[in-house]
């Protein structure tokens, strides 16, 4: 299992989800460009400090990265399937979008079986991408019986 930002902005958010990767041995794929320096101030204040433990891979494009996957999903509030509705697997790659753009519509063209979401009440705003990591990422670990922990 891996978490995939695609393009994350904020560095409270990506230093959030570097605390969840840490405390689920979970690597990291960051894909350029970023919001932000990985050097920035509040993304140490928010987790950074956990980046050490983190087995994080930089990537510039996301689309050459997949070709060598087997296994991924999107996560996205577009998506028409709810992310408990399928059976993930160790080797899933789970894809999130940058906080205010979202995932690129190329994405949801090519692989629309491949898109999931979170449910939410109509006319809300999005859940912030951290809350929605760690959502989609214990499920996937409750259904593998969080084996290794």
């Amino acid at each position: 299992m891996k978490i995939v930002l695609f393009n994350p902005e904020i560095p409270q958010n990506t230093g959030n989800v570097i605390r969840t990767c840490s405390v689920t041995e979970t690597p990291l794929v960051l894909v350029e460009p970023l919001g932000f320096s990985l050097s920035n101030r509040q993304l140490k204040r928010a987790g950074m400090d956990y980046f050490e433990g983190v087995n994080v891979e930089i990537i510039p494009n996301l689309e050459d990265y997949l070709v060598n996957q087997n296994s991924f999903y999107f996560f996205s509030s577009k998506a028409s399937k709810f992310y408990h509705e399928v059976e993930y697997e160790e080797g899933d790659l789970l894809i999130f979008g940058s906080e205010s753009k979202g995932l690129p519509d190329h994405f949801h063209e090519k692989y629309p079986e491949r898109f999931l979401k979170v449910p939410m009440k109509p006319g809300k705003r999005c859940l912030n991408l951290a809350t929605t990591v760690g959502i989609a990422l214990f499920e996937a670990l409750r259904q593998m019986n969080f084996k290794g922990f």
